[in-house]
This record gives structure tokens, C-alpha cells and sequence, in this order.
């Protein structure tokens, strides 16, 4: 690499060929990318220590296909519908409606089946009416 030093009332400077200048862009630019995503990664393994959920990737893949939400968890979290509704109070017809989507339920019932499954509320939202 050709490095030409000159002296300025700033200090010296070094005067390096465009295509250098270039390349040492892309590295720092490759840096800041590695770093942001050690601090994202960081984040999550906190998260995931402090009890944050872990959703599996046959769960993840449920729920991105678009089914049901409330299904996918309860049986995620090993559940009959017949435990689950008698858990929050309510029939296993009606949650079968809910899991059918004849149905959509308060947001006081997903609020009462997020904690039973001891999920976040907002994996409901697409089924909460």
C-alpha cells in the first residue's frame, strides 16, 4: 500500500490511493455491523437468562404460517383444550371456537390464557377481540 504523510496546521494526515480509502471503509463499516449485532446477541442471551420465552422453531414456523396462536401455544405448552379451558373458566367448546376462529373472546380471557401458558399477551393478539 502507498501511504504519502503530510504535515498540516492539524497535524500529520495520511494521504492513502482511493481504492485503499475504500477498502478501510468497508472494514469499519464490516466492524460497526459485527458490533451491533455482539450487543444484539448479548441482549438476548440476558433476556433469555432473566426467563424470557424461547420459542421453538417448529413453534415460530406455526405461527409465521398464520395459524391459530392460541392452539399453537397450548399445545406448545402440552395443555388439552379440555385443561386449558377449565383452567381459565370457560367451556371446551368455546375454546374450540377461539382455536377455530368462529370466536374472538375479551381481552380479558386472552389476558387470563397468557398467564395460565405463561406467554406474552401480544402472541394473542392476532386472535384477541
Amino acid at each position: 500500500m502507498k501511504v504519502k504523510f503530510k504535515a498540516t496546521p492539524d497535524g500529520e494526515v495520511a494521504i492513502v490511493p482511493r481504492a485503499e480509502y475504500e477498502r478501510l471503509k468497508a472494514l469499519e463499516q464490516e466492524a460497526e455491523e459485527d458490533s451491533g449485532t455482539a450487543r444484539l446477541v448479548a441482549r438476548a442471551k440476558r433476556e433469555v437468562a432473566d426467563g424470557a420465552l424461547v420459542l421453538p422453531k417448529d413453534v415460530v414456523d406455526r405461527l409465521a404460517r398464520g395459524e391459530n396462536p392460541l392452539r399453537v401455544l397450548r399445545q406448545f405448552r402440552k395443555e388439552t383444550q379440555a385443561e386449558l379451558a377449565m383452567a381459565v373458566g370457560i367451556s371446551q367448546n368455546y375454546l374450540s371456537d377461539l382455536e377455530t376462529g368462529n370466536r374472538k373472546g375479551p381481552i380479558e380471557l386472552h389476558q387470563k390464557i397468557a398467564r395460565y401458558l405463561g406467554i406474552p399477551l401480544d402472541l394473542l393478539a392476532p386472535v384477541a377481540g
